[in-house]
C-alpha cells in the first residue's frame, strides 16, 4: 500500500473500534432485553424514563440525542407495548408529554440485573470502566462543541 493512504486503513482508525464495540455490545444486549420485549433504542428510552419520570418529546430528543423522526416511532411502539403513554399538554397542544405507565415502572424491575449481565460481557476492571466512561463522554462533548 502506498505510504500516504496508511491514513485509511481500518486499524488507523478509532472511528472503527469504537463502531465495533458499538455495535458488539448491542447485540450483547439482545437476549437480556428480548426477555423484557425492548429493543436497545427502546431500552435506552426506558432508562430515561425511569430516572427522569414524564417528559416532553423536545427534552427526551436533546438528552438522548434522537431527532424526532427517529424518536416519535420509538415511543409509539413503547406506548403499543403498554410502557408509555403520549398526551398532548393542556397548555400547548403542540407539546407531547409521554409519562410512563404501572407497566413502564414494573418494567425497571425485570430490567435491573441487565447492567450486571452486561458488565460481565465486558471484563473490564472498575478503573477501566470509570476510564472508559470518561473518554466517550470527553468525545461526545468535545463534537457537541461544534
Amino acid at each position: 500500500m502506498d505510504k500516504k493512504y496508511e491514513v485509511l486503513k481500518l486499524e488507523n482508525q478509532l472511528c472503527f473500534p469504537m463502531y465495533l464495540c458499538a455495535k458488539e455490545i448491542q447485540r450483547r444486549y439482545t437476549p437480556f432485553l428480548d426477555a423484557i420485549n425492548l429493543t436497545y433504542t427502546q431500552y435506552v428510552v426506558m432508562m430515561y424514563f425511569w430516572e427522569h419520570g414524564s417528559s416532553n418529546v423536545k427534552t427526551i430528543g436533546k438528552a438522548l440525542l434522537l431527532d424526532p423522526s427517529t424518536l416519535t416511532p420509538l415511543l409509539k411502539k413503547l406506548e403499543a407495548k403498554g410502557f408509555l403513554t403520549r398526551t398532548r399538554s393542556e397548555r400547548d397542544e403542540r407539546n407531547l408529554i409521554v409519562t410512563l405507565t404501572d407497566e413502564g415502572e414494573a418494567l425497571r424491575d425485570r430490567a435491573l440485573d441487565i447492567p450486571a449481565k452486561m458488565g460481565e460481557c465486558l471484563a473490564l476492571s472498575k478503573e477501566e470502566t470509570v476510564t472508559l466512561y470518561q473518554i466517550l463522554y470527553k468525545v461526545l462533548h468535545n463534537i457537541e462543541k461544534e
